[in-house]
This record gives C-alpha cells, sequence and structure tokens, in this order.
C-alpha cells in the first residue's frame, strides 16, 4: 500500500462509507420496487440469468450497505464485486441487448459513476474497516 493511502483522514473513509451504502439502498429500492410492479421477472426484455442476478440485488445490496456502516472491511470487498458485475450485466443489456450506447442511458451514467466512486475508495477505505 503507497503511504499517502494510509493517512486517509477517518471522516473521509466515514463519509465514503456512508456514500456507497446510501446508494447501495437506493438501488436496492430500485429492484425490489421493479419485483413488486412487475413480479420475479421484472424485465421482459432481458435473459432469465440477467433478470435473476438484478433481482438478487434488491437483497444484496442492502446487506453489503449494512457491512459498509458497520465498518466492515468484507462489506468494501462485496461492494467492489457487486458494482464490477453490475456495471459487466448493464453494459451487456445496453449493448449486447438493445443494441444502444451509453450516451443514450443515463442509468448507465450513473451506475458507471458510482462503480468508479467504490472501486476507486476502497483501496482508502479498507484501512481503517474492520476484519
Amino acid at each position: 500500500m503507497f503511504g499517502w493511502m494510509r493517512r486517509t483522514p477517518r471522516s473521509v473513509v466515514i463519509l465514503a462509507c456512508g456514500i456507497a451504502a446510501c446508494l447501495l439502498f437506493g438501488g436496492a429500492v430500485a429492484h425490489i420496487t421493479d419485483l413488486l410492479r412487475h413480479g420475479l421477472r421484472p424485465y421482459d426484455w432481458a435473459p432469465g440469468w440477467l433478470n435473476f442476478y438484478w433481482s438478487s440485488l434488491a437483497v444484496l445490496d442492502p446487506f453489503v450497505a449494512v457491512l459498509l456502516l458497520r465498518g466492515k472491511r468484507r462489506g468494501a470487498n462485496l461492494a467492489c464485486v457487486i458494482v464490477a458485475t453490475d456495471i459487466a450485466a448493464n453494459w451487456y443489456a445496453v449493448y449486447g441487448i438493445q443494441h444502444s450506447d451509453f450516451l443514450a442511458k443515463p442509468d448507465l451514467q450513473r451506475l458507471t459513476a458510482f462503480t468508479l466512486l467504490v472501486l476507486g475508495a476502497a483501496p482508502f477505505l479498507r484501512r481503517y474497516l474492520a476484519n
């Protein structure tokens, strides 16, 4: 680890974990709403495995958010896994299924920014988070 990473102020760590947790809770609300409105296959245009993945985020997102709020290192690790797989799934859906592009999809733009935030902040946060 680089020396300047060790000097991350604790208040920045708390703020970053709080922001990530809030955004994960927001994502969970969106997935839960889709499930309540449209049933177990809320994205009828997407293949079953993609529907299953996105629907599973209704449970995984709040679980990881709680881990982050509790200051757990595995929360940061799982957040990285979730955002990396979610961004890959969304890019596949936009380009491979919908044949659209990045500029036409504001949701994809927001998810990309969130992914960059989580993946960029994780190395700074890990030192301060408990096992």
